[in-house]
């Protein structure tokens, strides 16, 4: 998912670096939000959490490039469930930042890009969770179907900002469409793997009460809302 350097560049790049600042401002009032029910040092716990697992995730698990981006296993839809919107928003643009900085710095123009890439299909997943969960069950509870709903949701949204940064800096040339459906049939394996996953920690959560039934963890991972 991350948008590879050149292809938006030039005055084009502004655009990344307003939709990065919009959606940092909505992971900034979602967090808010969370800190006035967790307090501050569950917060804290749960963003170091998502952060180092995204860091993990990007920078360990398998990945490789595919058309105009390359695929990772992101598992938004893991950390929604584990730890709730806003610390998987932080998370997700910390750990993308941790990698640029040490490891990738050639990404760091497109950071903003990026961000939005991975947090605007969360909070679309954060609405779309409100309508599909029931509120008397917990996530421990979910159903494949529902699961396969969240993950299909997250990532076709980062299919298609990537497909929207894609287009937006090189057009609709044949080349550049290619890359881009490529890149999407190839996210097609992650929405197949990414439900399993969820279900599998969604399991060892439910097993593992005593560890996974505190604040660093969301509340509804064990309760009704």
């Amino acid at each position: 998912m991350h948008i590879e350097p050149g292809i938006v560049d030039g005055a084009k790049i502004v655009l990344g670096h307003a939709t990065g600042a919009a959606v940092g401002a909505v992971t900034l009032r979602e967090s808010l939000k969370m800190l006035r029910t967790t307090g501050a040092l569950p917060f804290a716990g749960r963003t170091v959490l998502t952060t180092g697992l995204v860091f993990t995730f990007f920078q360990l698990l398998p990945h490789f490039p595919v058309g105009v981006s390359e695929v990772h296993f992101i598992l938004g839809s893991t950390l929604f469930l584990l730890f709730g919107a806003a610390p998987a928003a932080l998370g997700l643009g910390l750990g993308l930042l941790v990698q640029g900085l040490f490891f990738a710095p050639f990404d760091l123009p497109q950071h903003g890009m990026n961000v939005t890439t991975l947090l605007v299909p969360l909070f679309a997943l954060q609405m779309l969770a409100r309508r599909i969960i029931a509120p008397d069950t917990a996530y421990v509870d979910l159903r494949y179907g529902q699961a396969l709903a969240l993950s299909t949701a997250y990532q076709a949204g980062v299919v298609a900002w990537v497909g929207f940064w894609a287009f937006y800096g090189q057009g609709f040339g044949a080349a550049n469409i290619a890359a881009v459906a490529s890149f999407g049939a190839a996210y097609m394996m992650v929405v197949l793997i990414e439900p399993l996953a969820d279900l599998a920690v969604l399991a060892a959560a439910k097993s593992l009460r005593d560890l996974t039934g505190g604040r660093l963890f969301e509340h509804r991972l064990h309760r009704a809302a």
